[in-house]
């Protein structure tokens, strides 16, 4: 009878993570081996789809990249008695030197951008490695361009390497929801080292098969890149981020100002452009210095005038470019502040429908000369003063994370006299 009640109610019980409770004893988790430790619950929900396509883009590449390997090794002479060892040394060599000035370079170029659009530079990175694996594979059909090429390729696939490290954090970062950013990576470094094996391993098949027909070797390739770049859109769309940048913010912007509602994140992170040409419309710059915008105190005057947020924010019509000088108070939400006034005022050149108020400062955008662009820029300052509480309070209420962004933000600060009024122009 005493085991018999036990068995029913137990003393204790136990779960991992979000599974069903377990009696008296805990099972181990096999999953623990190639998935973060608590799993679903400590990364977030879009980790599993993502996961899964990019484990099917990576198993492409590989297999692609042991055609292009097989193409390299050719070209240098491997199997050819009349090769020599100095002159596929030497072509190693500025391989590799292209390659190396190329990461510096790049990393130093474009470093600060890569957080900011961490989807469209991780696509663009799998996309160009396509690239240098089909210069890899080409490069035996022409030996005297060889060197220009394989340095070419190398070139490129060191770009990817910077590219698409940076953003394999930034997405970590995104994914790690209990401050496991190196469990999630870990985890992340063993489902791909399995999916090479697999890839080498199927390698290991193929290639005997299609070493002595060229043509098959570049029709296997061309399908395993269609699946590696289909894969990797999938991976990347599969990514729902909850912060902000601009391209985020534009659409969800727009959304509100044409229908009053903001968008949830999924719904922002499904419309958002995955090849926007990294250059946005308006031009948009966060955090330029100060000095670029004035040249005597009379421009500084002009600047000031009517501005109580910590930015100042200067509008060229001609070009629709924004240039923002930010304040040393100037925190998150006077960013997203500054961000919004920007494109608000790219808004007011565009088309579309908009509240009436803005309506009104379209037309006189339309009607009037450029000259009243700081009257514009300060209509626009009343006009959020009453819109953008209700857009933030909508933004948090959503789902976004107003307390951190991603927008691109340049390290310049600078001090000013506030302006103690708002003429009324």
């Amino acid at each position: 009878m005493a085991d018999s009640a036990s068995l029913v109610a137990p003393l204790c019980s136990e779960q991992f993570g979000s599974g069903a409770a377990r009696r008296c004893h805990a099972a181990a988790d096999g999953s623990a081996v190639f998935l973060p430790q608590g799993f679903p619950d400590s990364v977030s929900p879009d980790y599993l789809p993502y996961q899964l396509w990019d484990s099917v883009q990576a198993f492409a590449s590989s297999l692609s990249g042991s055609l292009a390997t097989q193409a390299v090794l050719l070209g240098l002479g491997v199997g050819n008695a009349k090769a020599s060892v100095s002159a596929a040394t030497a072509t190693w060599l500025v391989k590799d030197s292209t390659g190396m000035l190329g990461r510096i370079v790049f990393a130093w170029w474009k470093g600060s951008k890569l957080d900011c659009n961490a989807k469209q530079w991780r696509l663009f990175a799998d996309i160009l490695n396509d690239v240098a694996m089909f210069l890899e594979i080409m490069a035996p059909i022409y030996p005297i361009c060889f060197t220009m090429t394989v340095s070419t390729s190398n070139l490129a696939k060191c770009i990817v390497s910077v590219a698409g490290g940076a953003t394999r954090a930034a997405l970590t970062m995104h994914q790690a929801r209990r401050n496991n950013m190196a469990d999630v990576s870990a985890k992340d470094s063993s489902q791909e080292t399995l999916v090479n094996l697999a890839g080498l391993l199927v390698s290991l098949l193929i290639l005997p098969l299609v070493s002595d027909c060229p043509s098959f070797s570049l029709g296997c390739f061309f399908f395993l890149t269609a699946l590696h770049i289909y894969a990797n859109y999938r991976a990347v769309r599969a990514i729902v981020m909850e912060t902000l940048n601009q391209g985020r913010l534009r659409l969800v912007l727009k959304h509100f100002l044409q229908r009053g509602e903001v968008l949830d994140p999924t719904s922002a992170n499904k419309m958002e452009p995955l090849w926007t040409g990294f250059r946005s419309s308006p031009s948009l710059s966060l955090g330029v210095p100060l000095h670029h915008l004035i040249s005597s105190v009379f421009d500084l005057q002009q600047l000031v005038e009517g501005h109580q947020e910590p930015y100042l924010l200067y509008w060229d019509q001609s070009r629709n470019q924004v240039q923002v000088v930010l304040s040393q108070m100037a925190a998150s939400e006077t960013i997203l502040r500054a961000a919004t006034h920007g494109l608000v005022l790219g808004a007011l050149q565009g088309d579309g429908p908009l509240p009436r108020e803005l309506e009104e400062l379209r037309n006189q955008v339309r009607e009037g000369p450029e000259k009243n662009s700081w009257v514009i820029v300060r209509e626009v300052h009343r006009v959020l003063d009453v819109f953008f509480p209700k857009f933030l309070k909508g933004l948090q209420d959503a789902g976004w994370k107003t307390e951190t962004h991603q927008l691109e933000v340049d390290e310049w600060r600078a001090t000013w006299p506030l302006s103690t009024e708002k003429k009324v122009l």
